[in-house]
């Protein structure tokens, strides 16, 4: 199997008190982080490739996000990944997230297949 053009997941979650604006610092009303978004929508794109027959591992390196719309503590919230390109060891996903009423972001999202241990040994220089 590799990984093809169209290939998708999601990924669901629950807002909580600890994924608002103001538990991130980023804001300080209780809604939605944006960072809490962009977590679940590069959630949905690792475990796409973790979870193929490959098990891929991956490393994210690039978000061009919108976040459009607010939601409160208690909304439930998914993100999907749709692979855009393939492009060696590079893939390129477009992301979007919604909730009950729809869409609150969307953007592309770029993450590099690697070797987990080639990949540590050269962060810990070793």
């Amino acid at each position: 199997m590799e990984i093809k053009i169209g290939m998708s997941r999601r990924s669901d979650k629950i807002v909580t008190d600890k994924d608002t604006a103001a538990a991130y610092k980023t804001g300080g009303q209780e809604v939605f982080s944006t960072p809490a978004m962009i977590a679940l929508m590069e959630e949905s794109a690792f475990l796409l490739l973790k979870e193929s027959p490959l098990g891929l591992d991956s490393v994210g390196t690039e978000m061009d996000i919108k976040h459009t719309r607010a939601c409160g503590v208690g909304a439930k919230v998914y993100s999907i990944a749709k692979v855009e390109k393939v492009d060696g060891n590079r893939v390129v996903f477009s992301v979007s997230a919604k909730d009950e009423k729809g869409e609150i972001g969307s953007g592309a999202h770029t993450r590099y297949i690697i070797d987990p241990v080639r990949f540590m040994k050269k962060i810990n220089g070793r």
